[in-house]
């Protein structure tokens, strides 16, 4: 049985809190440089060597990468045979998120419920989702998801019948709808199958792809393509003024579902789409 201290995970997590916030992913950066060199549109390249200039500014001077810091989603991959040593593991992914926000100078957006709305003053508590394995390894993915991107995301109920052509137009029906309020360009997860709250975390799971990784399904790799051309024949363009480059990736995740039903979840990310991942 391994052994992983309380501490060490509340001090992984603070730092990758701010790691996600400030600097901003190489595939990404990347992708901002690559699309400089097609955009058609000149004030799109222009505001896409704004992003990159931000981003520079961010990492440089260890200040987030945009002022919504986000609600913190947190994946981790858990070996069956490793133990939290001196308390419980959620205790510690919240620790960690709060000494991340404090520390880091990252604003504070979350509410303990969304009624009374008062806010918990230290960004806790984190979106949490586990997932079980053999063995002993400890894998942690922090994304702070901010909310211009995560109110453009969608859901919905197909009937087995509307088939491909329907999850193809839902999805590039919810880039539409969003325009410009994701931020882009966007980076577009789609989940696809098992039950509704399955899809949408295939969904949200489906954004932590790098822009630059092809898809292992040959199939899904190709759908992907399809739509991603479509939607930078939109218009919409970085920031939404216009132009070519309007999402960087569109990543596709699927589940076993039910004979009668195709739930399909469409997660928005917004131009950082920001996440940092440690292995313990």
């Amino acid at each position: 049985m391994r052994q992983i201290e309380f501490t060490k995970i509340v001090d992984v997590v603070r730092d990758l809190c701010i790691k996600a916030n400030t600097e901003l992913t190489q595939d990404i950066k990347t992708c901002f440089a690559c699309s400089r060199k097609t955009e058609r549109s000149p004030l799109g390249r222009d505001i896409l060597a704004t992003l990159e200039e931000n981003a520079d500014i961010a990492y440089n001077e260890k200040s987030p990468i945009c002022q919504d810091t986000g609600m913190t989603v947190v994946f981790v991959r858990m070996g069956q045979d490793t133990h939290i040593n001196g308390g419980f593991i959620e205790e510690a992914i919240n620790e960690g998120v709060r000494q991340g926000y404090t520390q880091g100078y990252l604003r504070k957006s979350v509410v303990k419920d969304p009624i009374n709305r008062i806010n918990t003053g230290d960004n806790t508590p984190a979106i949490i989702h586990y997932e079980m394995v053999p063995g002993e390894e400890f894998h942690i993915t922090v994304a702070p998801k901010g909310f211009g991107s995560e109110n453009m995301s969608r859901l919905i109920m197909l009937k087995p019948s509307q088939g491909l052509q329907g999850i193809k137009d839902f999805v590039i029906e919810t880039v539409s709808v969003a325009g410009a309020n994701p931020c882009p360009p966007i980076i577009v997860g789609v989940g696809i199958g098992g039950t509704m709250e399955r899809a949408a975390f295939l969904s949200k799971k489906a954004l932590l792809r790098p822009v630059d990784k092809l898809n292992e399904n040959a199939q899904l790799a190709e759908i992907e393509k399809e739509l991603l051309e479509k939607i930078n024949k939109l218009g919409i363009g970085p920031a939404g003024f216009g132009g070519t480059t309007t999402a960087m990736a569109v990543n596709i995740l699927t589940g076993a579902t039910h004979i009668a039903g195709l739930p399909v979840a469409v997660n928005i990310g917004c131009h950082a789409t920001r996440h940092a991942e440690a292995e313990l």
